[in-house]
């Protein structure tokens, strides 16, 4: 079972809660990227930028190494595998609850078919009779005295 109560799961689960952050954790995923590259396809400054990678590396899903004056950043998936594991959780409960829900919806289908009176149809039906011609009543009828 995944310890619920633990300081790294809130701070993962607040660097998650972020577009900017998630789609940073994308871009690190194909591979280590400076804070420029992280910064660049959201145009915002580099201050901004460093905000959002030191929420990210205090939750521990980063790392981020100086090299010179570039600060180069790469994933780190443990903290995520965590959040799997205890999301798993949920999916575990949810798919046991459809499968719950498919039996039933299988057994009332069932019920239905094996209910419904299947009549065949005649072998050799009788033509159906032409109905007699209707009076046409398009035109007036001239009344009495009506001499036109």
């Amino acid at each position: 079972m995944v310890e619920l109560e633990t300081p790294q799961m809130d701070q993962v689960f607040h660097a998650l809660g972020d577009a900017t952050r998630r789609n940073m954790l994308n871009h690190l995923a194909g591979g280590e990227r400076t804070v420029s590259e992280l910064a660049q396809p959201f145009a915002m400054s580099l201050a901004a930028a460093s905000k959002h990678i030191k929420a990210l590396e205090h939750a521990g899903l980063i790392r981020r190494e100086v090299r010179g004056r570039t600060h180069v950043c790469r994933l780190e998936a443990r903290p995520l595998a965590t959040a799997y594991q205890w999301l798993g959780q949920y999916a575990r409960f949810w798919n046991s609850r459809l499968d719950v829900l498919e039996q039933l919806l299988r057994e009332e289908a069932g019920r239905k078919t094996s209910t419904t009176p299947s009549t065949p149809a005649p072998a050799n039906p009788e033509p159906s009779k032409p109905e007699s011609p209707k009076p046409d009543t398009s035109r007036p009828t001239p009344s009495k005295g009506d001499d036109r």
